[in-house]
Order: structure tokens, then sequence, then C-alpha cells
């Protein structure tokens, strides 16, 4: 079984100014999630707008309860050292199956 956990984390960047300012902040964050949870991690929301992101971190595993915890040390990570303040954030993991029949389509198609 596969687990992917992902964490999305709005963001607000009180007081910034401009998108170069908030490329900062935001590159800041994600270099230091990826180095300290070996998590991927990227801008995916409100790249328009100078003092909203919204990022997505993701972990892989095979148990939720675990990277639910990571996913948890990453969000208590960016609310704790970010020059932004948290003001939304999500943890989704969906669990995939590592049968291949189980992706095999009802109709009997290969």
């Amino acid at each position: 079984m596969a687990v992917v956990g992902i964490l999305l984390v709005t963001l607000f960047l009180e007081g910034n100014s401009s998108l170069k300012e908030k490329r900062r902040v935001v590159k800041s964050i994600l270099g230091r999630v990826k180095a300290r949870f070996n998590a991927s991690a990227s801008e995916v929301g409100g790249q328009d707008r100078h003092e909203t992101a919204v990022i997505g971190f993701s972990v892989m595993g095979s148990d939720a309860r675990l990277l639910n915890r990571v996913l948890d040390h990453i969000l208590n990570f960016v609310d704790d050292h970010a020059d932004a303040e948290v003001v939304d954030s999500e943890i989704i993991c969906p669990i995939y199956s590592d049968q291949v029949d189980d992706f095999a389509p009802e109709d009997g198609r290969p």
C-alpha cells in the first residue's frame, strides 16, 4: 500500500509590498522544509498576489499515521519559522493499493 501525504498551507504575508519580497519569503520556507524534512514543496496558489501564498508539501510512504505526524511537524515548523502568518492548512493522505489488479479497468481492457 502506498500513501501520499499532502499538506496545503495558506500564508498571509502582512506588510509585504512586492512579488519579489514574497518570492524571497516563499523560497526560504521551501528550502528549509525540503532540507529538514526531505519533503517535496512548491508554491501552488496565490502566485499573482503579493500578500498571500499557498504552499503544497508532499511526502510518500506506507504508513498514513507516520505521514500525518511528519506533515504536522512541517506545519508547526512553517508556523514557527516563517516570516508569514499561517491562516489555513489542510492535510490529505490518500491511500493507494499496491495490487496491480486494483488499477485494471473494470471492462476488461488491458
